[in-house]
């Protein structure tokens, strides 16, 4: 089994508790994978510069001993001691990634430089939270690991998108001039509980605007399609792609292969919350891509994944998460 193989690398120290270090550790998808690994017993170091992260999604993690808290922006390098990286830190919705531009591509790229620098002393595993906006407004559907992107490179979207493929290519070139181990995932639409209310991600934006029963937002027809995974799964498939033999680099597609439209997504929602919102149709932003679904083939022959929380269970989940959040006043 592929998993026995995981389980059982040589040389690479996946049978004890490690020191692992997140980068972003605050964030979305940060705080969901610096519990899991703290579950799993090891000690955890979140860096986090609280741009778009919160102490609030670490709440449960606070008191353990196993876990460190530290508020450091990684344009700037960092000195630690540490067995892995996780690199997640960078804004990932357009709202935000596209506040600061520049920043966002210093985040990607002298970030990312930072993180292997102190990977290439520490002799430490890396991996890369890269994205599936690396593929652009793609030509190819559903989109493999094979398929190099339609990007804009000087669009208003670019500073995300070509920073997440610069920063892919310092992995790549860390591991032919440094024989670096690392790892990269291309990660696909996520979603579940700590997203923020304000992010401007259609899952969020929907599940507000029903709650408050606001018209429901969205941009061109309707018809534009996006793949939509629950955060848990998309954890699971980090940690496994971390744990492969060093020869497995990536890039890795992690998303969940269920296609829908967008205005089948907000009319679900609607029926789900029993909201009296309508929907508010918009002119579609710049460069905004038409189709989304990746290619997972090699997920679940390489790590044995492939996600397993459905879209009503994963909607449920996340709705109940802004519930609770509108009865405490804390939609901002």
């Amino acid at each position: 089994m592929i998993h026995d193989k995981i389980l059982t690398n040589v040389g690479y120290r996946s049978g004890r508790a490690k020191q692992i270090l997140v980068t972003g550790g605050a964030g979305f998808l940060g705080s969901h994978l610096c519990e899991r690994l703290v579950n799993a017993g090891h000690e955890v170091l979140c860096v986090d510069n609280f741009y778009t992260g919160s102490k609030r999604n670490l709440t449960a993690l606070l008191d353990s001993s196993r876990f460190e808290l530290i508020r450091h922006d990684i344009t700037f390098p960092l000195y630690l001691e540490v067995d892995e990286i996780y690199n997640l830190a960078c804004p990932a919705s357009p709202i935000h990634y596209q506040y600061d531009p520049v920043q966002t591509t210093k985040t990607s790229v002298h970030g990312s430089i930072n993180m292997l620098g102190l990977a290439k002393r520490l002799k430490a595993r890396i991996l890369l939270a890269s994205t599936s906006e690396v593929y652009g407004d793609p030509e190819v559907h559903p989109q493999p690991e094979t398929y190099w992107g339609r990007v804009n490179p000087i669009g208003p979207r670019a500073c995300y998108d070509e920073g997440k493929r610069c920063a892919e290519t310092l992995f790549f070139d860390y591991r032919r001039q440094h024989n670096l181990s690392i790892k990269v995932a291309r990660i696909f639409n996520t979603y579940g509980p700590r997203m923020l209310p304000n992010d401007g991600r259609v899952v969020s934006n929907f599940i507000v605007q029903a709650l408050t029963n606001e018209p429901i937002t969205i941009y061109g027809d309707g018809s534009q399609t996006r793949s939509f995974c629950f955060v848990d799964d998309l954890i699971s498939g980090l940690v496994r792609l971390m744990e492969t033999p060093d020869s497995l680099t990536g890039p890795v597609n992690l998303g969940n292969p269920a296609e829908l439209e967008i205005l089948e997504l907000a009319q679900l929602i609607i029926d789900m919350i029993g909201s009296k919102s309508v929907i508010d149709f918009k002119p579609l932003p710049t460069d905004d891509p038409k189709q989304r679904q990746p290619d997972i083939a090699k997920a679940k022959e390489e790590l044995d994944w492939a996600p397993s929380v459905s879209l009503h269970d994963g909607l449920t989940k996340t709705i109940a998460y802004f519930e609770n959040l509108l009865m405490a006043d804390e939609l901002v």
